[in-house]
C-alpha cells in the first residue's frame, strides 16, 4: 500500500512538473513575435488621396491579433523627408480604444518626398524573457511621386536598409534589405517576419506565426510577399549593454531594427 502511494505521488510529481515545462514552453512561444507598428492608414499620397495621413502605433503581436502590451510615450518619434527631420512627439495622442496604452498621430504633408515616419519606444520589460525590448521602427510612405530617398537611413542604432524600394509593392514581389547595426551589415542576422492579420488568415499551428529568416555574410535577406497587407520585418541583435528591470536587476537588452511594408493585390 504504502509504495502505491509512493508511486502515485511520483506520478503526480512528474506529472506536475511536465506541465510547469508546458506552460513555461507555451509562455516562451507566446512572448515571442512581438513588433512595434507604425502603420499610416494608406502608404502613398496623390492627387486623389485626401491628406492628412493617419497614424496608429502599438506594441504587439500582429499576426496573432494581441495582445496588445501598454506602451509608454515613445522617446522618440520623427519624420525624415527631403535631408531634414521634424519632431512629432508633440502631435502624438493616446488611443482611448483599448485597456492597454497606444498612441496615434496625424500628419500633413507639405511637399513631394520619400517620407521616412521612425519611432522609438521607451525599453518594454518582458518578464517570461527575463530582458529589455527597444523596437527602432520606420515605415516609408510615397508622397507625390518623389521617389527620392527611400533607401536613406534615419541613423538608428539598428537598421533594416531597403535594396528593394518599399512601397507601391504588389503581391509576389521580392522584398531585399541589409541588415545594418552602427550603420554596418550584420552577417547573418536573424529576421522575423509577421504579416499583420486582419483576421483573414488562421495559422495552421504555432509555428506558422513567425517567419525567420537568417541573412548572409553581407546581412542581405530576401523574402517573398504572399499575401495583401501590411509585412513588418524585424531584425533582432542582443545589445552590448544592460538595463535596470522593474525588478531591480540589471537584464540584457534586446535591440530590434524594424520595417514595415504594404503589398496590393494586382486587379
Amino acid at each position: 500500500m504504502f509504495s502505491n502511494f509512493h508511486q502515485h505521488r511520483t506520478t503526480l510529481k512528474n506529472h506536475t512538473k511536465s506541465l510547469t515545462a508546458l506552460s513555461a514552453l507555451l509562455l516562451s512561444s507566446y512572448s515571442w513575435g512581438h513588433f512595434q507598428e507604425i502603420i499610416p492608414d494608406r502608404d502613398f499620397l496623390d492627387q486623389n488621396t485626401q491628406q492628412p495621413l493617419s497614424f496608429s502605433l502599438r506594441f504587439t503581436h500582429p499576426m496573432s491579433q494581441g495582445p496588445v502590451m501598454s506602451m509608454q510615450k515613445p522617446k522618440q518619434l520623427k519624420v525624415f523627408n527631403n535631408g531634414h527631420s521634424s519632431d512629432l512627439l508633440p502631435s502624438l495622442t493616446k488611443s482611448t480604444d483599448s485597456s492597454a496604452d497606444q498612441w496615434q498621430f496625424n500628419y500633413t504633408v507639405t511637399e513631394p518626398a520619400d517620407l521616412q515616419f521612425y519611432v522609438e519606444p521607451m525599453p518594454y520589460w518582458e518578464e517570461t524573457e527575463g530582458k529589455m525590448i527597444i523596437h527602432h521602427t520606420k515605415v516609408i510612405v510615397d508622397g507625390y511621386g518623389d521617389f527620392g530617398s527611400w533607401d536613406s537611413l534615419v541613423g538608428a542604432p539598428i537598421e533594416i536598409e531597403p535594396l528593394t524600394r518599399p512601397y507601391s509593392l504588389w503581391t509576389g514581389n521580392t522584398f531585399s534589405a541589409i541588415v545594418k547595426q552602427n550603420n554596418k551589415p550584420v552577417p547573418f542576422a536573424e529576421v522575423e517576419v509577421e504579416w499583420r492579420n486582419d483576421g483573414s488568415v488562421t495559422p495552421p499551428s504555432d509555428s506558422y506565426v513567425t517567419q525567420v529568416i537568417k541573412a548572409d555574410a553581407n546581412g542581405t535577406f530576401h523574402y517573398t510577399l504572399a499575401k495583401a497587407g501590411w509585412w513588418g520585418f524585424a531584425a533582432l541583435v542582443d545589445a552590448d549593454y544592460q538595463l535596470t528591470a522593474p525588478t531591480g536587476k540589471q537584464v540584457p537588452v534586446e535591440l530590434g531594427g524594424l520595417i514595415w511594408i504594404n503589398a496590393k493585390d494586382m486587379k
